[in-house]
């Protein structure tokens, strides 16, 4: 039997790497002959994730450009030759069928490479503003799949499918296990229960205003799930004693956090609200003001505009925090609305469509 081959690139957050395993994942089960590579940047998170989930990655020489002056942006035309040239060997050697880019500076090398030799490509763009890596492939690829309305100002509209993001494969049914997350979190399931993730990577501002709030959570009978980050975690350890926080640097079972949540404060980073969509709590978005074009406050306020979600910038936690935290605690009416309308923003199949769409390119 034929083997299918695909290339997947993207990383560097786990907003494209969560994406691209998901295909993987779909891409294994829908093609079982199937052989896959990943190819990341070398020293990003994907060479660690991507192997945890069973798959094999190459890793290039590429960083993007630093928004503020650095001297590594110097380095950047040396990296993108030798990172187009690692492409080429990558594909001659390995002959993929379909080469899929989930966004990313380490996607656009292969990307590229794999349109220069015609054969069948893919973006996938997580966000309502495009990451500049996709909106210079989209010109060159064959499809491109999204997550938003409204993006022919950016990319062709003959290319474009709606999909939605895919999402890990644990988080469709987060919620139906409350109980044993409950369990593991250690929790008193008569207290109401936030769910704080600020970014795999943590965020200084929200861990400095929830430590601010301890005595708030204890005032108002609410136990609170941290993830705080791995580079805060030793500071927050040994000051944290109350044992209604729940203190966690990455938190590996995500989708038990999910099912005991019954409030969540999130960055807006698009794999983020992919997830919550499915999830259907209630949620405050806090948007990183540190992502490219300010793309998380427009994602966030996509859901606002819905009556979906509540908004919070950064600049304005310490004013906002606790007021929206009592708002929602004390409105049940503000609870449901919210669930109701972020859930019926959520595409439960978007992985199986992007396959779909791969399918077709194999096809064609």
């Amino acid at each position: 039997m034929r083997k299918n081959k695909f290339i997947i690139s993207g990383g560097g957050t786990g907003g494209h790497i969560f994406p691209a395993i998901s295909i993987a994942n779909e891409l294994k089960f829908r093609f079982s002959q199937s052989d896959l590579l990943f190819v990341g940047a070398r020293d990003r998170m994907e060479m660690e994730m991507v192997p945890a989930n069973g798959y094999k990655i190459k890793g290039l020489w590429i960083a993007g450009l630093k928004r503020k002056f650095s001297l590594n942006n110097l380095l950047f035309p040396f990296k993108l030759i030798y990172s187009l040239f690692h492409s080429l060997l990558i594909i001659l050697k390995f002959k993929p069928e379909v080469v899929i880019g989930t966004g990313g500076f380490a996607s656009g090398p292969i990307v590229f490479i794999a349109t220069l030799l015609r054969i069948p490509t893919l973006i996938q763009e997580q966000n309502s503003f495009p990451g500049i890596t996709n909106r210079i492939l989209s010109s060159r690829v064959n499809k491109i799949c999204v997550s938003y309305n409204n993006l022919e100002k950016y990319f062709p509209q003959s290319k474009i499918k709606l999909t939605g993001n895919p999402i890990r494969n644990n988080i469709s049914n987060a919620n139906e296990n409350y109980d044993k997350g409950i369990r593991y979190y250690d929790l008193d399931m008569n207290r109401k229960t936030l769910l704080i993730i600020g970014g795999s990577q943590g965020s200084k501002e929200i861990n400095k205003q929830v430590f601010n709030c301890i005595d708030f959570f204890e005032y108002t009978n609410i136990q609170v799930i941290w993830q705080c980050g791995k580079i805060y975690y030793d500071h927050y350890k040994n000051l944290v004693s109350s044992e209604n926080i729940k203190l966690y640097s990455f938190l590996e079972r995500i989708d038990l956090a999910y099912s005991v949540s019954d409030y969540i404060v999130s960055r807006a980073g698009a794999g983020s609200i992919s997830e919550l969509c499915v999830v259907g709590k209630p949620v405050i978005f806090i948007p990183s003001p540190n992502v490219a074009e300010d793309h998380q406050t427009m994602n966030a306020k996509s859901l606002v505009d819905k009556n979906a979600a509540i908004l919070i910038q950064e600049d304005d936690l310490e004013t906002k925090f606790k007021k929206m935290i009592m708002e929602l605690n004390s409105s049940r009416d503000l609870q449901n609305k919210l669930s109701k309308n972020i859930k019926s923003l959520a595409f439960e199949n978007a992985t199986r469509d992007i396959v779909n769409e791969i399918e077709k390119l194999i096809n064609q």
